[in-house]
């Protein structure tokens, strides 16, 4: 069987050794006669497998000792309310800086909760009169120094927008969504009070969302929410709370070790690197028919937005593409245009052979 070229923005490629590892272990794992599905999430065979699948994740991310790392349910936007909910106290603030659609939710969950407790959540700063085409600098914004603190989203699905190195913004502990560039490439880990990451994208299935949290910050949060809320909970509990996502965990364990195997984060930063490297280069060289509308700087390496002269000649590439086998290049439906997203699992021959049909598309259409 031949596998399609999948350019999906999320649910997203696995790598092909991960789905293999858990075929060849669907009915019985390690030698029990039981599926890992199957197996008490209390039981010694399944904690080996959350264990190593938290192990990897601090030895891939290189995490300090002095942060907790979770494997959580909910998702990314279930953090978007777990956050204020944890860490803004009733009358204090909060910063949010918004370059696309994601941080626009995260902030309008912050507010919800402001507006339950007579907190304040601000727009340091905002990149939609841009058009989302710019990530924001530590000049764009306005900070409250009392903030407690300031959140911002390091790559932009929707809008192909990411910043190239982590900013800093003021002095406040800095919340960050890595949903979608998370082990994709290295980055100083301690310059971050929290971090979350819904799986879905570089490291696992859908259902299963990272958490990496400095421990005194874990420590701030309120103690008078229920304890499912609570990230202080979940980390005495190393992520054994309630009942996790078991077969979830060990596809993100599969997962992780298939990213040790490559090399870790510096092979697989390269490696995605060059694929995208590889469609701007296609982009730019055909300035007549494609336009990326993100400026150079702030490109995404993950999700690569393009769009063409017309919506009828869009529709007409998503549809040729397909039948090439090349699977999920429609653009976001708030935007439109064409997404390409290439996270860690994309192979780089399909993104060969994606540059090759773009080309290929200029010459017959263009």
């Amino acid at each position: 069987m031949r596998r399609p070229m999948n350019f999906n923005a999320g649910p997203a490629s696995l790598p092909l050794a991960a789905l293999q590892r858990a075929r060849d272990e669907l009915l019985d794992f390690a030698g029990t006669g039981i599926s890992v599905m199957e197996h008490s999430h209390r039981g010694k065979e399944y904690e080996r497998v959350h264990d190593e699948a938290l192990a990897l994740l601090r030895e891939l991310l290189d995490v300090p000792a002095d942060y907790d790392v979770l494997i959580l349910q909910g998702g990314a936007s279930m953090q978007f309310a777990l956050v204020p909910m944890n860490f803004l106290p009733p009358g204090g603030s909060a910063d949010y800086v918004v370059t696309g659609a994601w941080s626009e939710k995260a902030h309008s969950e912050g507010l919800a909760w402001a507006g339950a407790t007579g907190a304040r959540v601000r727009v340091a700063a905002s990149g939609k009169a841009l058009g989302y085409t710019r990530v924001l600098s530590p000049g764009d914004v306005r900070l409250d120094e009392d903030a407690a603190y300031v959140h911002f989203t390091s790559n932009e699905t929707i809008h192909g927008v990411q910043y190239a190195e982590l900013p800093r913004f003021g002095s406040a502990p800095h919340v960050c969504d890595m949903s979608s560039d998370i082990l994709s490439r290295r980055f100083d880990v301690s310059q971050l009070a929290l971090i979350y990451a819904g799986a879905q994208k570089n490291i696992g299935p859908s259902g299963v969302t990272v958490v990496i949290a400095r421990r005194d910050f874990v420590e701030r949060g309120r103690k008078d929410l229920p304890a499912i809320v609570q990230y202080r909970a979940h980390a005495q509990a190393r992520s054994l709370l309630n009942t996790p996502p078991t077969f979830g965990i060990y596809l993100l364990r599969n997962v992780l070790a298939w990213a040790k195997g490559e090399g870790g984060l510096d092979a697989l930063e390269r490696r995605n690197r060059n694929k995208a490297a590889v469609l701007y280069a296609v982009i730019d060289a055909n300035p007549q028919f494609f336009r990326c509308p993100v400026e150079v700087t702030s490109r995404s390496i993950m999700n690569v937005v393009f769009r063409l002269p017309t919506e009828d000649l869009e529709k007409t590439f998503v549809d040729e593409a397909k039948k090439s086998g090349m699977l999920g290049l429609k653009g976001h439906r708030s935007v439109g245009g064409i997404r390409a997203s290439l996270y860690n699992a994309v192979e780089p021959d399909w993104v060969s052979t994606l540059a090759a049909f773009m080309s290929d598309f200029v010459r017959r259409t263009g």
